[in-house]
């Protein structure tokens, strides 16, 4: 059985992030990504001088494991070059900070993904406005918290990897957000099957202003601040239990599969 617990590398990171702030100027790009199970939100700053990332700041409002990966990541890509960044995996970050909790693994070490966004959004020159603007530390490390039945139905209904779209053919389809490229997913999904929910933690959709439009033109039907807390059924996934956090209320939705991007 896999440990639970928080390294000390991970706690020691977590109570003194390293990098923590926001950068500004023309060579300076923004990554953002969201956390698809618990609503974590990281937003990575940095500075580029003749292709090396000359500085690097991050702000994450979230738990403690996405606050001590978003610290662990600016230190592994201050001074490289943009390339050399690119190569960072999540496993490299978590390596870095001697393991996760392995509930943790998915939905909390996405600083590399972020990471990689704001090289990307350099490199196209496409400016975000920053949103985070929370304490990039909390008061306290809360638990780790596993969504039920998320295990049992993979690769029975629950997907973290996806290949080809069509055996979503006609399927009630459930996308967590986790960034653009998920919103560009449950857009494309609809070429395949006219029942898309996409589902984020957040009060709003956090995308371009073409990506939101589209978004919304689109036959997708979104649901802001929802929270994926269990997932149900037989042999496959029948439905999910949600927790409304607006309300504070949980419900329950009837769909074929979930996709954590």
């Amino acid at each position: 059985m896999k440990s639970t617990k928080y390294s000390k590398k991970v706690l020691e990171h977590f109570r003194n992030p390293r990098n923590v702030g926001t950068l500004e100027g023309d060579d300076v790009a923004i990554g953002r990504v969201g956390n698809p199970v618990c609503g974590d939100l990281m937003e990575i700053y940095i500075k580029v001088k003749d292709d090396v990332i000359e500085d690097i700041k991050f702000k994450t409002f979230g738990c403690g494991s996405a606050i001590a990966t978003s610290s662990m990541i600016t230190e592994l890509a201050k001074g490289k070059t943009l390339d050399e960044a690119l190569k960072i995996t999540r496993q490299d970050v978590a390596d870095e900070l001697e393991g996760l909790p392995p509930i943790k693994m998915h939905c909390s070490n996405l600083a590399a993904d972020a990471l990689h966004d704001a090289i990307k959004n350099y490199r196209e020159g496409r400016k975000l406005e920053p949103v985070v603007d929370v304490p990039a530390k909390p008061c306290a490390i809360p638990e780790s918290r596993e969504i039920i039945g998320l295990e049992k139905f993979l690769g029975k209904g629950v997907y973290f990897t996806y290949g080809n779209l069509e055996e979503f053919r006609d399927k009630r389809v459930l996308v967590i957000e986790n960034g653009e490229p998920s919103i560009e997913l449950a857009i494309k999904l609809t070429e395949v099957t006219g029942r898309v929910i996409f589902m984020t933690p957040l009060k709003r959709i956090l995308a371009s202003s073409e990506l939101k439009t589209k978004l919304k033109m689109s036959d997708v039907k979104v649901l802001v601040e929802g929270e994926l807390i269990e997932v149900l059924g037989d042999n496959t996934v029948e439905k999910v239990k949600v927790h409304d956090l607006n309300e504070d209320t949980e419900y329950e939705l009837f769909v074929d599969a979930v996709i954590i991007p």
